[in-house]
């Protein structure tokens, strides 16, 4: 038996069939991340005044970032309109650039979250804290590459965009003498829980994405020949769920690196 509607419109929605399920599952997606954005609101509203996270991510990767999803919005865009017009060469260049976009993005983020779980706030017995980038550690003794600040002004830790040339110094310390050593992971506080937690949500997406795109640019391009249409749908379905991406990425990029 034969699907109706899978290439021509449905007469109650003026959309065929995948079109019409794309846009109700990006109306769930819309009601998911929204909860998120909302949830990021109220935890920084509630936070205690000067114990908010300014400066801790690099607006430089961000920017990076967005721009790589940005051009891939349009590539993918134009594989789409190479299907349309039948231009097999076109579709498979431009959906192989959208595809290694997507994991430069990747990879750009998994620099990121490194950088995070090799950062760390270690509180010291004496009631000073020691803050930085971790360089080796044995059983004795713990190296990093940052600063200590007196216990009484953590706040220093916070707010990194008003602080300039922030000293970096190997700091050697015994372990004999560390009351607490944290990384910058998704424990570490509220930021950095909601952090990683959009953030990772929508590297998810991104990566579901990849192995849909990856599918149609390879074995999935059989269809090309068997039925050009309905394939050319497909390519647009999985437009539409990028071009969500992307969206979603706009929003992530001012509200986490740029306030």
């Amino acid at each position: 038996m034969e699907i109706p509607y899978t290439t021509t419109a449905r007469p109650d929605t003026g959309l065929y069939n995948a079109k019409l399920g794309i846009w109700l599952f990006l109306a769930s997606e819309v009601m998911l991340f929204g909860g998120l954005f909302s949830a990021y609101v109220l935890l920084r509203v509630g936070a205690p005044e000067g114990f908010w996270p300014h400066g801790w991510l690099s607006v430089t990767l961000g920017t990076v970032n967005t721009l790589i999803l940005a051009l891939s919005a349009i590539t993918t865009l134009l594989a789409w309109v190479a299907c349309k017009v039948g231009d097999f060469r076109k579709f498979k260049m431009f959906h192989a650039f959208t595809l290694l976009l997507a994991l430069t993005f990747l990879c750009v983020k998994s620099y990121e979250y490194h950088d995070k779980w090799i950062h760390y706030e270690i509180h010291l017995k004496d009631g000073r804290i020691a803050d930085g980038h971790l360089e080796e550690q044995d059983d004795q003794t713990v190296t990093i590459l940052g600063r200590i600040i007196p216990g009484d002004q953590e706040q220093l830790l916070y707010d990194l965009r008003s602080q300039k040339n922030i000293p970096k110094d190997e700091i050697k310390l015994d372990r004999s003498n560390i009351l607490k050593m944290e990384n910058y992971g998704p424990r570490h506080n509220t930021f950095t829980a909601i952090y990683f937690t959009m953030t990772g949500l929508h590297a998810l997406h991104i990566l579901g994405g990849c192995v849909v795109i990856g599918f149609l640019w390879g074995p999935g391009t059989r269809m090309w020949k068997t039925d050009h249409e309905r394939f050319t749908n497909r390519i647009e379905i999985s437009g539409l769920f990028w071009h969500f991406v992307d969206l979603v990425w706009i929003f992530l990029f001012p509200v986490l690196y740029l306030t």
